[in-house]
């Protein structure tokens, strides 16, 4: 095999070079997005690659001797020492030892390679292999001060009052940094469609601002690869692959052959068919920055210029910084602007729940003057549906309309809630009234009855700007075959969509659910006031299996609630401290840290009290349980902190067998055995766990059970040798989140133990009592009577 130089060399030492062939089938607009972009099998020529495993070059490029002076063969026999001068590369291997690499692009140095011009290396780890990239420099070039250039930038960017506007100085401050002849700020919706929603750009080109793109112009593959490398670059559309070569031969393991991935790497090429679509748009050298939102794609910058062009690591450096500054700030805007938009809904449903609890009649509270279903959530039209009663309410379909509505619900999946906005689409008749309910949220309240809350958006009419024909994305090659090809149109093609509203947010979805959980309490509790329980049992029965299940969603969900704003408080705090520490003084960095540890506090609180929520409703399972085998199995579990603390554990070796809920007591006797080596301040703590039978109580003439303990009842206990609890504080320890001590003291913790503990003994019908000698240890006592 000739080498890419075409003399030869490769045939001296045939064992060093194979070339890497892309894998599958040619790429085409017909399977693009199944093209495995992220192991093309060739680079850019603008610099060359070289892929390292430990000491050993096992891949590189197949441009070494035009920018280096040396064939493929001889840089992976020689590795970095036939590139680098000793000083060099003991500074890069250096660098390749400390530095965090994984999956991680990282600038080590700008340095000649043979003496061929300056480059700038760039290396990363991908698995075992550390990826090497060499990009030529421009000689001569001053560098660029990225911090001082990123600042400028955010703190326009930080003057903005809307999104338009930040998007808008996103572009221009992108374009100033790299001078290329356009730069966009293109937003994905939910439905793949991207928009551009702000443009800088050269005076004599076309604008692209508020043209629309269809999905199928960034295949699914390239967006997830946005989302894990946030930059991109082609410096020059029209260049030749540089294919990739591998060492081969006896010992060398078959995935140093394999095609490499390059989702992390500059020099990546790219799909032609994406070549092929910037050519047609009449782009020489592009760039892409992501901006992503909670690990998702939001949208690109991109920018576009009609001559090639590359743009050196540093500038590219400060562009992914401020790619990355918008990322989060756009992030923060919309959770500003959703958290505004949950306040108003949660003090609507507050406001609409007090009128039902006050108001005897449920339907009356709904659509009665005042706050009622329009005011809940913002549409122009609502309607409920309860006990056979139909009442309208503002813009809505007819009466008639709505009750054969409620008959189609009935046939659709088993949903609480259901919400379109193409409702048309779904119930064919819907197509008559659009212009009044084109979108729809119903919410059942009754899985046996025809009883529902719906909320109705008119249809939204609109007229969408496409950047082409969004129905021919592709086009049949000019050549006569019939390959497809990237559309070469991209004037702005107009289309009216009809029969489609406004979208509902998933606050409104959030809040529609809550409602539903409020109506059905409310109604529970009627029925239960008004002595009518056993009338409605038969047909309310299935509904009630289902309630239960609401309520564990409840409590899941309510925790979602509390705890999503929370970690947002915890996680600006740490940052604020990490960044921002130093520039504080003492008094505000402790309450940064005090904010810290408050915040922890509360999410661990919230835990607490949704376990000893899930206690009270989950379902025992019942059977003859040795507690000798349970107590092995608990002490098994907490062994390494029994060893860690030097406690020692004495169990009674003749427990008995009683029929429990094997995994719940477990829980009981784990936490009790925690509690009693936890406050403890001996130098050797000592547990003692055994049992009092009921005919052995005189055995046990230390150990002290009440007369209101039925005698039949054995009766099991935890002693220790701890610091005690006085006799003022035996009730309050059972009480939830109360502890007896500072919360840093003894381990910390909620205080909710006992009393989880408290309840799981009562599931069981038995009871549990303590008794102590303040600084000399306790004795808890519970009965299992099941």
């Amino acid at each position: 095999m000739t080498g890419p130089d075409g003399q030869g060399r490769a045939a001296e030492t045939p064992a060093l070079s194979v070339q890497v062939a892309r894998l599958g089938e040619p790429a085409d607009l017909t399977n693009c997005d199944r093209e495995p972009i992220h192991i093309p099998g060739s680079v850019q020529p603008h610099g060359v690659l070289l892929v390292l495993r430990g000491n050993v070059a096992t891949q590189v490029s197949g441009n070494t001797e035009t920018h280096f002076g040396l064939g493929v063969p001889e840089v992976l026999s020689g590795g970095l020492g036939a590139l680098l001068d000793g000083e060099t590369l003991a500074r890069v291997q250096g660098a390749l030892a400390t530095e965090s690499l994984n999956d991680n692009p990282l600038y080590l140095l700008t340095t000649p390679v043979r003496g061929r011009g300056l480059f700038d290396l760039i290396a990363h780890r991908r698995g075992q292999q550390v990826i090497l990239e060499f990009e030529a420099a421009r000689p001569g070039r001053p560098p660029v001060d990225s911090y001082s250039q990123v600042k400028r930038s955010v703190a326009r960017l930080n003057a903005t009052v809307d999104l338009t506007e930040f998007a808008a100085a996103t572009a221009e401050e992108v374009r100033r940094l790299t001078g290329f002849d356009r730069v966009m700020v293109y937003q994905f919706a939910e439905d793949g469609t991207g928009t551009v929603i702000a443009e800088d750009l050269r005076g004599d080109l076309t604008p692209y601002l508020g043209l629309r793109y269809p999905a199928s112009d960034i295949p699914q593959q390239a967006r997830a690869l946005y989302v894990q490398n946030m930059l991109r670059i082609i410096a020059d559309v029209t260049y030749e692959p540089v294919p990739m070569f591998a060492r081969q031969g006896e010992g060398v393991p078959d995935e140093v052959a394999a095609p490499l991935d390059m989702s992390y790497c500059v020099l990546r090429s790219v799909s032609p068919i994406h070549l092929q679509y910037l050519k047609n748009m009449g782009v020489n050298a592009s760039m892409s920055v992501s901006l992503v939102r909670g690990g998702a794609l939001w949208g690109l910058i991109a920018c576009h210029h009609t001559e090639p062009r590359h743009l050196p690591y540093d500038v590219r450096s400060a562009c992914e910084l401020l790619g990355q500054v918008a990322s989060v700030q756009i992030s923060a805007r919309q959770e500003q602007r959703d958290q505004s938009y949950q306040l108003q809904l949660k003090t609507a449903q507050t406001q609409l729940v007090e009128r039902m609890a006050e108001e005897n009649d449920l339907l009356e509270a709904l659509v009665g003057s005042g706050m009622n279903l329009l005011h809940f959530i913002d549409t122009p039209g609502a309607a409920v549906c309860l006990d056979g009663e139909v009442v309208l309410l503002g813009a809505t379909p007819s009466r008639a309309q709505v009750t054969a509505l409620t008959g189609w619900l009935d046939t659709q999946a088993d949903v609480d809630i259901l919400h379109t906005q193409t409702l048309g689409e779904l119930h064919g008749p819907a197509q008559e009234y659009a212009g009044r309910a084109s979108g729809l949220l119903a919410v059942k309240l009754s899985h046996s009855r025809h009883d529902y809350v719906m909320w109705f958006r008119p249809e939204e009419l609109q007229t969408v700007t496409w950047g082409g024909d969004p129905n021919k994305p592709v086009e049949v090659s000019e050549d006569g075959t019939d390959r497809l090809t990237p559309r070469q149109s991209f004037a702005a093609w107009q289309e009216t969509v009809r029969g489609r509203s406004a979208a509902w947010q998933t606050e409104e979805l959030l809040a529609a659910r809550a409602l539903r959980r409020a109506i059905m309490a409310v109604v529970l509790r009627r029925v239960e006031e008004l002595g009518q329980l056993n009338d409605h049992l038969e047909r309310s029965n299935a509904d009630l299996e289902r309630s239960n299940a609401d309520l564990d969603a409840f409590a899941y969900i309510a925790s979602h609630d509390l705890k999503e704003p929370l970690r947002g408080l915890h996680n600006y705090s740490v940052y604020l401290l990490e960044v921002y520490e130093q520039q504080l003084d003492e008094d505000g960095a402790a309450k940064l840290r005090t904010l810290v540890r408050l915040t922890q506090r509360m999410d661990d609180l919230i835990d607490s009290l949704l376990l000893y929520s899930r206690v009270g409703r989950v379902d025992l399972s019942f059977q003859p349980t040795d507690l000798n085998n349970l107590m092995a199995d608990v002490l098994e579990v907490i062994a390494p902190r029994l060893e860690q603390l030097n406690v020692q554990v004495q169990v009674q070796p003749d427990l008995p067998v009683l029929t429990i809920d094997r995994v719940r007591v477990g829980e009981v006797l784990s936490n009790l055995i925690t509690n009693a080596m936890k406050y403890n301040d001996k130098a050797q703590p000592q547990v003692q766990v055994g049992a009092i039978l009921p005919d052995g109580r005189a055995a046990h003439p230390d150990l002290r059970v009440p007369d209101g303990v039925p005698a039949y009842a054995c009766v099991l206990f935890v002693r220790d040798n701890g610091i005690g609890i006085r006799e003022k504080h035996f009730e309050n320890i059972f009480r939830i989140f109360k502890r007896l001590h500072a919360r840093d003291q003894f381990g910390g913790g909620t205080g909710a133990g006992l009393t989880i503990v408290r309840k799981l003994v009562e599931r069981h019908g038995g009871q549990i009592w303590v008794s102590s000698e303040y600084g000399q240890g306790s004795v808890f006592y519970f009965t299992l009577e099941a």
